[in-house]
């Protein structure tokens, strides 16, 4: 299976601290320990496809690669010829050609290539599995997505090859546009998600519209309360981002102001029925968080075209 051709290449035959040196630019933060002898020729070839980077590696000698953690960066690499000792917390493995190793931001490195060895690695940002999360509308962790499983043989992943290959192919193309990029790159994304084994909630998602009838549900329930956006949008296991566009789709205003808009609401009706025992307005304003009692005069005659005592009177009378 083509993974990146010569069209690719970077640097043959290269000093491997050049290369080290591109890699720490490009592919993530790492330091190289070399032999103290023996000629080392160095080859690697690179792409940038949107948010992701696409690289072929190899040092020409045995090479040991160590990084506290990567951070915000998910590293994938495929064992394509000779073998890596891979380091953890509670093991070591040696990779063989055919295997994928998938490294968390969170976990530190530690790998031994052998002389022969050659790897392609695919770096991924943080952001794009989670902004593919909140696409699907899956739900994400607080602690973000992490990869439950490290180590796969590739026989298991067929689909998810073909799909790279490809992505391959499309970052080797000459007439590649940033969106058509970025569309690969979501789907790669999304394919990891489902094939690998994560934290990830996949629950099949209910309609917009009932999510949103829950959240106004939510918001109802606790008029009272002193209820930000990310209180919201943590009721519903989703981004602030994504609340904001819910409410923009369905209220075409902010949550804070619908939320401000029902506080408003419920007030009048209180003040409007007879049934409902009400002392003061001033009571009834501070009691749904209006603590600004000039502000919420204004904001309640412009919503209801009176003062909030004047209707408060007319029930009275």
């Amino acid at each position: 299976m083509l993974l990146l051709t010569e069209t690719s290449t970077v640097f043959v035959r290269a000093d491997p601290y050049d290369v080290s040196d591109y890699v720490n630019q490009h592919v993530g933060s790492h330091c190289i320990r070399l032999p103290a002898t023996g000629g080392l020729s160095a080859s690697l070839s690179h792409r940038k496809f949107a948010s992701l980077d696409l690289c072929r590696i190899s040092y020409g000698g045995s090479v040991r690669v160590t990084s506290p953690a990567l951070e915000t960066i998910y590293h994938l690499q495929i064992l394509l010829s000779g073998h890596c000792l891979w380091r953890n917390r509670h093991a070591e493995h040696y990779l063989a050609p055919g295997e994928l190793l998938l490294i968390n931001p969170d976990d530190p490195v530690d790998l031994t290539y052998s002389d022969d060895c050659e790897k392609f690695i695919l770096k991924l940002p943080a952001s794009l599995l989670q902004a593919t999360c909140e696409e699907q509308r899956w739900r994400l962790p607080e602690q973000g997505v992490r990869f439950t499983r490290n180590l796969y043989d590739l026989q298991q992943l067929d689909s998810f090859m073909r799909l790279l290959s490809l992505v391959c192919m499309e970052a080797e193309a000459s007439d590649n546009a940033l969106q058509t990029q970025e569309h690969y790159s979501r789907i790669v994304a999304s394919k990891l998600l489902t094939q690998l084994s994560s934290n990830i909630c996949r629950e099949l998602p209910l309609p917009q519209a009932a999510s949103f009838e829950r959240l106004i549900q939510y918001i109802d329930e606790n008029l009272k309360q002193d209820i930000s956006a990310e209180q919201l949008a943590a009721s519903a296991h989703i981004s602030l981002r994504s609340l904001y566009s819910m409410f923009e789709r369905n209220a075409g205003c902010t949550p804070k102001h619908y939320i401000r808009e029902r506080k408003l609401a419920r007030v009048h009706s209180c003040l409007s029925d007879p049934s409902c025992h009400v002392r003061s307005v001033t009571e009834i304003a501070l009691d749904y968080g209006f603590l600004h009692l000039g502000r919420f005069s204004e904001s309640y005659k412009h919503s209801f075209g009176e003062l909030p005592s004047d209707t408060l009177r007319r029930r009275e009378s």
